[in-house]
């Protein structure tokens, strides 16, 4: 049940209301991002709420029972606070969003909540952001437990995996660019697809902090491919830090990483063709 202010409750069951829709995204690193669909800054609770034109909310949806309710938060990317650069960073990864309603004329009179979540998938289009809001009705429908496949089920580096990639990884310096997601390391040696499936992390340049999958590592040229462009420009001098990486295949396991113990997959379980098949004539 949703406790709703008194001098806020008497607006509400007033004949003409003055309301004001207010979203507050605070995300991992524990930036503060607040947007109101009224036309002038809103001050509330400490906060205060643009009204630069970058928020446009859907209507909420609410549904009874367990359903997960709908709820996109679209945006242009000419607001001052929210920038495409931050969003391809992954800055607004599972950040929480807090969405309140308050009357405009009298901000004082405090505000209730409407739903409270976590942004899920953000996706960039024609100059404007869409972000799915995911509240706690969409942990009930998700799928729990393991998926028997030929390939490893665990990621390199967890705790089922069991290797130390602290003690594998490298450190490099950038020496030529030929993009933001492909670019050259003069001084590493190491063979074709070492680090193809990686993780790549950067320790210095405009990106700093930033951490990116490998897709290919060519040994000849001496050259990273990335599986998408950083944000920022990569430019020679930057640094990084970086690991092989696995395709989840047994081979891989046993020759690259010794790991077999610990690989997660069935390589010799039958698959549907198997199953499948009937004895004919022939």
């Amino acid at each position: 049940m949703k406790t709703i202010p008194a001098p806020l409750q008497d607006h509400l069951n007033g004949e003409l209301t003055t309301l004001a829709t207010l979203v507050k995204v605070t995300r991992r690193d524990g930036a503060v991002k607040a947007f109101t669909t009224h036309d002038r800054d809103i001050a509330l609770g400490g906060v205060t709420y643009l009204a630069d034109g970058a928020l446009s909310p859907s209507a909420i949806e609410s549904r009874a029972g367990l359903a997960s309710g709908n709820l996109d938060i679209a945006g242009m990317l000419d607001s001052a606070a929210i920038n495409g650069e931050d969003i391809k960073a992954g800055l607004y990864d599972h950040a929480r969003v807090d969405i309140y309603v308050c009357n405009w004329a009298a901000p004082a009179d405090g505000a209730v909540q409407l739903r409270r979540g976590w942004l899920g998938e953000v996706t960039l289009s024609g100059g404007q952001y869409v972000a799915e809001l995911r509240g706690l009705h969409d942990l009930l429908q998700r799928e729990i437990g393991d998926y028997v496949t030929p390939e490893c089920r665990h990621d390199l580096g967890d705790a089922q995996c069991g290797v130390d990639t602290g003690a594998i990884t490298v450190n490099g310096t950038v020496t030529g660019v030929t993009g933001d997601a492909v670019f050259t390391d003069s001084g590493r040696s190491e063979a074709d697809e070492t680090f193809a499936y990686g993780k790549l992390t950067w320790t210095g340049g405009a990106n700093t902090g930033l951490a990116m999958e490998v897709k290919a590592w060519d040994g000849a040229a001496r050259q990273f491919t990335l599986w998408l462009p950083m944000p920022h420009g990569v430019q020679a001098g930057d640094t990084y830090s970086v690991y092989p990486g696995c395709d989840k295949r047994l081979a891989t396991c046993s020759a690259k990483f010794s790991n077999v113990a610990n690989f997660g997959g069935f390589p010799h379980l039958p698959g549907i063709d198997r199953l499948l098949q009937y004895p004919d004539s022939k």
